[in-house]
């Protein structure tokens, strides 16, 4: 399959990495990308972003501008959006309105501009806390830790006798428990994208992301991924901090395996109606993966602060079962880690990084989001 493609928000990170993928494919690529000072500090197309692509600056919630985007378009990459559970807690208007209204505008003009695949990028937060399952092996979808106290010994879910619970992969048919505004946000993004596409004859597909990293993160926003915000601390001399005791467990998955799921997504016949976890799936502790990038980094020396405490809308564990994904349409993470984390250090070594964790971390402790 070929033809052209738009990818709102497509200046961003995945977005780059997806318009190489695409070109590669054979397809023409067009951007609609607001460039904010957030994730583009210079206000710049980033210098990486393929010179066949063809850029429209624009904001997702300016219908005249997403209209004129769509001309012509055959398929659509929705991953315009505010991104970062912690700033949507107190940023929610902000956040809501890129999220949701981007989104809501963007399908009225599909309306009259129609495509015949949408593939719209969800998040794994959605999830809330991941699946687990109790002493007696039964499953538990709604696991979720009592209040949060400074210092305390223990942040992991327990069951109603006060055993702890097990962690295991979480699939797509867990129920969602939404802990956030950004984790509201794009599981309203995923709904309204499915529930406006099949109407109008529009193909829809939703891939809920887990910890995506890779060069070309935004280094200097403290709200993105994880491994970034790690990157931004270790390149200035200052600890990576993690929240609670940093046993907490993820998925990681390198942006070129996400870039190859959404063109997959995109071309795969069996992927419409359908929404799909993107992970690697494996599962690495947050504190594991800060010294494996400080390694990597040939920064050894900065041993990561455990912080001790944790944030409104933080989970504990959650990580990938790949299942889906793979069966529907064949995707399979191919990244070794070990080498995904030398790739992000090799890029970062030209890189410079203003370190705002630590002003981030004053904001959310200033709104009461940090126990």
């Amino acid at each position: 399959m070929s033809g052209k493609v738009l990818i709102t928000g497509g200046a961003g990170f995945i977005g780059r990495h997806l318009s190489r993928e695409l070109l590669e494919r054979g397809y023409a690529v067009r951007v609609l990308d607001a460039l904010i000072e957030q994730v583009h500090p210079d206000g710049e197309p980033p210098a990486d972003l393929e010179g066949d692509v063809e850029l429209i600056r624009g904001d997702v919630r300016d219908g005249d501008a997403v209209a004129m985007a769509l001309k012509g378009m055959d398929h659509v990459v929705h991953l315009a959006a505010e991104v970062g559970v912690g700033q949507s807690m107190y940023e929610v208007e902000r956040y809501t309105s890129t999220n949701d209204t981007g989104t809501a505008v963007l399908m009225e003009r599909l309306i009259d501009h129609p495509v015949r695949r949408i593939v719209t990028a969800s998040s794994m937060s959605i999830y809330g806390e991941g699946l687990y399952c109790d002493a007696e092996g039964a499953l538990v979808e709604d696991a979720a830790r009592g209040a949060l106290r400074d210092g305390q010994g223990s942040w992991d879910p327990v069951d109603g006798q006060g055993r702890p619970l097990t962690p295991v992969a979480t699939p797509e048919w867990k129920r969602p428990n939404l802990a956030s505004v950004y984790a509201l946000n794009k599981y309203v993004q995923e709904r309204m994208t499915h529930i406006m596409a099949a109407p109008y004859g529009i193909e829809s597909t939703c891939l809920r992301l887990f910890n995506v990293y890779g060069p070309g993160q935004a280094l200097s926003n403290p709200y993105t991924g994880v491994l970034a915000i790690f990157a931004a601390r270790l390149m200035n001399g200052q600890a990576p901090m993690i929240f609670e005791d940093g046993e907490q467990r993820r998925d990681f998955v390198h942006v070129s395996d996400v870039a190859r799921a959404f063109a997959e997504a995109l071309e795969h016949p069996a992927a419409p109606g359908g929404t799909f976890n993107i992970g690697s799936g494996d599962d690495r502790s947050v504190k594991e993966v800060a010294e494996a990038l400080a390694r990597a980094m040939g920064k050894n020396a900065i041993e990561a602060e455990i912080v001790g405490k944790a944030r409104t809308g933080d989970i504990r564990h959650c990580y990938c079962d790949v299942t889906e994904a793979r069966e529907t349409f064949g995707f399979t993470a191919r990244q070794d880690f070990s080498e995904g984390l030398a790739n992000l250090a090799e890029w970062l070594a030209g890189q410079t990084a203003e370190d705002r964790a630590a002003r981030a971390r004053e904001e959310l402790e200033a709104r009461g989001l940090v126990a």
